[in-house]
């Protein structure tokens, strides 16, 4: 399938939580965009490690109906659609959590358009000085043609 709009997202923890907790929500469709090849996304492999550690939470767990076995499938799935990105520091810090700096610097360094999260405020104004652009799931599936 065509890249929509050769789109290229950097994924905040808290959309792929909201994808794995949510089955019909705009997360769960960004992803599916992922998982089908219409839209890439970047990530470093401290992303990878976080998303992990959030999801393997028990409330996490229980919210999600899954096992840490299938979350390990699920993160697994998801590391062979992500375009890997090396990490760069020299320009840290930007903001204020650590977490939020890796996903940041994977847009950066991975040439993002935009960053999928539902907390647009922590990233402003810093994605804005790399000309990131910092939506939230609805938002970004609502400008897609």
């Amino acid at each position: 399938m065509d890249i929509i709009g050769n789109m290229i997202l950097a994924l905040d923890t808290d959309v792929i939580v909201a994808a794995l907790r949510s089955p019909r929500g705009a997360s769960r469709r960004l992803l599916g965009l992922v998982r089908t090849g219409q839209v890439k996304a970047v990530a470093t492999v401290g992303m990878l490690i976080e998303y992990e550690a959030v999801l393997s939470r028990p409330v996490q767990l229980a919210a999600t109906g899954l096992t840490l076995g299938e979350v390990g499938s699920v993160l697994d799935a998801l590391a062979a659609l992500v375009v890997p990105v090396t990490p760069h520091f020299l320009w840290r810090p930007q903001l204020r959590d650590p977490n939020d700096e890796m996903v940041l610097d994977a847009a950066v360094n991975g040439g993002a358009d935009c960053i999928a999260t539902f907390n647009v405020a922590d990233y402003l104004p810093a994605a804005a000085r790399f000309g990131i652009a910092v939506e939230r799931p609805g938002d970004i599936l609502r400008r897609l043609p």
